[in-house]
């Protein structure tokens, strides 16, 4: 895609569109001249240099990476119109742009019905799956794992419940028989499970938490804000594919999160939450004289605990699903190379002198640490704050990583030759979500090597 034709041609094709409903005069209040304007975008655009190269394959720490081109086109051609997904007559067509993005979404993780909507963040999103579980429990509890995001203890006090951390096992995930234990206990409504945990990319068994749902007539929720697109690798052949069950379960769980401003392209911010059962919409009742007004169908703001949203959102993912559809031959084909690029480093890692894997990647997440002398949590943290530092001070060839601590036991659990002289450390982490890292992931793995030599 050329972006800047593209852009032209947004701009264009607004000033069409606008053409066809007469001349005006701008008020003089807004007129800024060329000059005013290019003396700031001078001092904007070299503000905005104070940015890590999210872009590049070279930045391999957080979650971060630049949108579609064709997501930035349709998000640029809706935000000149600037309508609000609200209601239908404050955006109609990005509206049902929406509804059909969000029924690909649906579709994808195997909901036959669904109620949902995008949202500005998968924060939002998880609040308002937690909202609807409340009102459904309005005295039992929530659990969530000790990996689970942080939003979700966050949110139960936002929303007066009581949240209950469940333990997890060595690889990160949610020990069942402690949920079962807790589950006995009477005092718990829904259960949050993760497909992807934002730390290690772990994923939760939903598949085998199914039946205790049954068993003790709680709701499960699911939180794949970060994980959810990977359920297009489910089964593929090849290296990334992933095993079916936990992916296939999540068609009958209650409820999903998935961002697509992380692995859906899009631009921030972007999520968006799915319930099976369409009832659930009963809870967000209410009555809004002045808003709704030109239609008798649902409008999305009668759905959704947000207001005002921009329809921008809803017209960039739908222009990028018309191109890179999420089905497994188009968005997977991206997914894919960003797992195969964490499994190949994981290889190299392993078989390096200098590096270690920390636990083997199940999404697109590698943890690792630095081999040291002596082999204490005090030195590897020492070194793991060292590496990071120095990869983003060279500016010959810079790496951009992230951290994690973790804490002793887990860590001389997994690594045995480790000793404890402090009560965690850092290793040191990197998400490989873009597709590009898959030809770029040898010559990450030199200069780590390189750093770690040091």
């Amino acid at each position: 895609m050329d972006l800047r034709h593209w852009l032209e041609a947004a701009v264009t094709s607004h000033e069409d569109w606008a053409g066809g409903f007469g001349q005006f005069s701008p008020h003089p209040s807004l007129r800024v001249d060329d000059a005013r304007f290019a003396a700031a975008f001078e001092t904007f655009a070299e503000r905005l240099k104070d940015n890590y190269p999210f872009f590049h394959p070279r930045y391999a720490g957080q979650m971060l990476k630049p949108p579609h081109p064709a997501a930035v086109v349709g998000y640029l051609t809706a935000m000149l119109i600037n309508p609000n997904n609200h209601a239908l007559d404050g955006g109609p067509a990005t509206a049902q742009m929406e509804r059909e993005a969000v029924q690909q979404l649906a579709t994808m993780f195997g909901y036959d019905t669904h109620l949902g909507h995008l949202t500005t963040s998968g924060t939002i999103a998880n609040l308002e799956a937690l909202f609807v579980a409340r009102e459904l429990h309005p005295r039992d509890g929530i659990a969530f794992s000790t990996e689970a995001h942080y939003t979700h203890g966050r949110m139960c006090r936002v929303l007066g419940v009581e949240g209950h951390p469940v333990p997890v096992d060595d690889d990160g995930r949610m020990e069942l028989d402690a949920l079962e234990n807790l589950l006995r206990t009477e005092r718990i409504g829904t259960v949050v499970l993760t497909a992807g945990t934002t730390a290690l990319g772990a994923v939760e068994p939903l598949h085998e938490a199914l039946a205790l749902r049954e068993r003790y007539g709680v709701r499960i929720h699911v939180d794949a804000a970060y994980g959810g697109f990977f359920t297009l690798l489910a089964g593929a052949d090849g290296p990334e594919g992933l095993p079916k069950a936990p992916w296939r379960a999540i068609s009958e769980c209650d409820s999903i999160v998935v961002d697509p401003h992380k692995h859906g392209l899009q631009p921030y911010g972007c999520g968006a939450v799915l319930f099976r059962d369409p009832s659930v919409g009963r809870f967000y009742l209410h009555d809004s004289p002045y808003t709704y007004f030109t239609s008798e169908e649902l409008h999305l703001g009668e759905i959704s605990l947000e207001c005002s949203r921009a329809g921008a959102a809803a017209a960039a993912l739908w222009l990028t699903f018309q191109l890179l559809p999420p089905t497994p031959d188009g968005l997977g084909q991206a997914l894919a190379a960003g797992r195969r690029a964490a499994i190949h480093w994981a290889q190299l890692i392993e078989e390096s002198e200098h590096l270690e894997l920390y636990q083997a990647p199940e999404l697109d997440i590698v943890s690792y640490f630095p081999v040291t002398e002596p082999r204490t949590l005090s030195r590897l943290d020492e070194a793991s704050g060292r590496i990071l530092q120095a990869g983003m001070a060279d500016t010959d060839d810079p790496v951009f990583l992230s951290t994690l601590r973790i804490g002793a036991d887990r860590l001389t659990t997994r690594h045995p030759k480790l000793t404890a002289d402090t009560d965690g450390a850092r290793v040191l982490r990197s998400v490989l979500m873009k597709p590009e890292s898959e030809g770029y992931v040898e010559h990450l793995h030199r200069r780590l090597e390189q750093l770690a030599r040091a």
